[in-house]
């Protein structure tokens, strides 16, 4: 059981304004509680006790927010990302690097994922680095492709993969065990020494060790998450907490 969880939600969700002019994305409301707020409560359920917060954007009202929290089952830590406005995912990564420690997950925070999901990410599937994948019929230019082998082990994953190379989603919500924490947590020191480190997205480190042989995929086809990226994901993602109420 992985007790640790990294949540990475330092972004303002520009694509969603003006719904984020004054509000995080992670604080957008889904059947009576924020998105944060559900992820906890998913992450709690799922045998989580403790919660690293990457905020950025509006960090005090996200702070306000957590520090009401209270939930006896996780403690809850926020750690602010001064370059939120200049740095992807990355550079929330490098700023939780420190509780990179022992065994960890790390959850994309505009993911709503069912306690289902993650009771399936918390088996131990084998893979120092697990991603956590869905399947469907064919994949857009948005999606963060994935290719995978027979064996589950991930090739490459990235959003400029070809539909041909493509035969899963990341849902953003990853598993490290073992000796996955200090091969991610090196890589994400050694990408944010290089000039363009800023500009990453943490699951281009992800691709970088997949020629390790250290990084597989879990699949969660068939169960229930959403992606908050754009308008029109607010009533798909209602609709899924809506049966979680």
């Amino acid at each position: 059981m992985i007790e640790h969880a990294i949540l990475l939600s330092a972004g303002q969700g520009s694509r969603m304004l003006p719904l984020t002019a004054e509000r995080p994305k992670c604080l957008i409301d889904f059947s009576g509680r924020s998105l944060i707020e559900w992820q906890v409560e998913m992450l709690a359920r799922g045998g989580v006790k403790r919660i690293d917060v990457v905020t950025g954007f509006m960090t005090d009202m996200v702070d306000e927010r957590l520090q009401a929290i209270r939930d006896p089952r996780v403690e809850i830590t926020t750690r602010f990302n001064p370059f939120y406005k200049v740095a992807d995912n990355l550079g929330s990564c490098w700023i939780a690097r420190e509780a990179m420690e022992g065994d960890f997950l790390i959850l994309n925070g505009d993911t709503l994922v069912s306690e289902e999901i993650v009771a399936r990410v918390q088996r131990d599937s084998g893979w120092p680095i697990a991603v956590t994948v869905d399947v469907k019929p064919a994949y857009d230019s948005d999606d963060m492709k994935v290719a995978r082998d027979a064996a589950g082990r991930l090739q490459h994953i990235g959003k400029t993969l070809t539909a041909a190379e493509s035969n899963a989603e990341s849902i953003g919500f990853l598993a490290f065990r073992g000796e996955g924490a200090d091969l991610f947590r090196n890589a994400v020191r050694a990408a944010m020494r290089t000039p363009e480190g800023v500009q990453h997205w943490y699951l281009k480190v992800i691709d970088s060790l997949a020629s390790t042989g250290k990084v597989g995929t879990v699949s969660i086809e068939g169960l229930g998450w959403a992606e908050v990226d754009f308008l029109n994901d607010i009533e798909i993602a209602t609709r899924l907490t809506d049966g979680w109420v």
